[in-house]
């Protein structure tokens, strides 16, 4: 795999060139990614807590139109709504989030492919970063990642000092780039990436994932799931915060009497009324079912339909959970 070295100051020349193409450029801010403004701005810190939520929006936004309509006398006209056209780069990722498209695209490619998730995620470029921060609630290590893992970048970076960063290339869209901006780049030192990946410290695996998916199979009605529906708030914010929950709804939205838009929405398979039926029947009527869903749909039916762990080990729906549910200690739990 072909590796260059960059500089941090020709890094940020790098951002501003591609700012200056007309590009998106998100970063990672405090507490969210963020599109950035002004490029000297930008810190990239591999200690660094992820973010409370994922770069998910950018490419699966929390609203969008899908399509809008006019009503005349005698008939309707339809309109398609159109995804921002700009190409997208996003810096310093985190492992846990880079892999994100990856599992998110075998559902909005399963029986319909959703043209509005596919344009933005053929758009888009991630320039991932190694991760040395690590946590009790991290464990990327047990659904198949590491905080050195490569999966879902286009390009990675490696702190190699103070100064400077290793850029592997892991991807066509990656080589683009970096072939694009080639003034600010050097020949890369292989051996001495490797040597600063090996001293990064891994998360303790904390689960077999296919322990876990053949409990899930056998406990359906275990009443671990009511004791877990008694503390959780049905909230939602474990779904909002996660780089690969997709639940969404679609709705008309009337402007007028004459025009509107159909809207496609972030949902949540906490919230109680998500299987709501029409006559008023609730299959999930607690929310130990609730949970019960989201668990099994994460590490049983995820695997069972696309081969994925619905789950990349980042920790934030735990990190955030207003009542301290962590899915790390529940999941590992789930074993005879």
């Amino acid at each position: 795999m072909e590796e260059k070295i960059i500089s941090k100051q020709n890094l940020l020349n790098l951002c501003r060139d591609i700012v200056a193409d007309g590009h998106n450029l998100i970063a990672p801010g405090k507490t969210e990614y963020g599109v950035v403004q002004d490029t000297s701005q930008i810190v990239l810190d591999t200690s660094s807590k992820p973010t409370k939520a994922s770069y998910k929006t950018f490419v699966f936004p929390k609203a969008e139109p899908i399509l809008y309509y006019k009503r005349g006398k005698n008939d309707v006209q339809i309109l398609d709504a159109e995804p921002e056209q700009k190409k997208t780069v996003i810096l310093g990722a985190k492992p846990c989030d880079t892999n994100s498209f990856n599992i998110l695209s075998k559902v909005f490619n399963w029986d319909y492919k959703d043209d509005f998730f596919n344009y933005r995620v053929k758009n888009f470029i991630v320039i991932g970063m190694m991760c040395e921060f690590m946590d009790k609630f991290c464990f990327c290590t047990s659904v198949g990642s590491s905080p050195v893992s490569e999966k879902g970048s286009d390009l990675f970076l490696i702190p190699l000092d103070a100064e400077n960063y290793a850029v592997r290339i892991v991807t066509e869209k990656g080589k683009e780039l970096i072939d694009k901006y080639s003034k600010y780049l050097t020949e890369g030192n292989p051996a001495k990436s490797k040597e600063v990946e090996e001293k990064v410290k891994h998360p303790e695996i904390a689960f077999d994932s296919q322990q876990v998916h053949d409990w899930l199979a056998k406990n359906f009605e275990h009443p671990k799931w009511e004791g877990i529906g008694d503390m959780c708030l049905s909230c939602a914010q474990c779904a909002f915060v996660c780089p690969v929950c997709h639940c969404f709804d679609i709705v008309d939205e009337d402007y007028s009497y004459t025009e509107g838009r159909r809207m496609k929405n972030w949902d949540g398979c906490q919230f109680g009324h998500f299987t709501l039926h029409a006559s008023g029947h609730n299959p999930r009527d607690i929310q130990g079912k609730r949970y019960r869903q989201r668990v099994n749909h994460k590490f049983k039916y995820y695997v069972d339909k696309f081969g994925e762990i619905l789950c990349t080990g980042c920790g934030r729906c735990s990190r955030g959970c207003a009542v301290s549910i962590d899915i790390k200690e529940i999941v590992a739990d789930c074993k005879d």
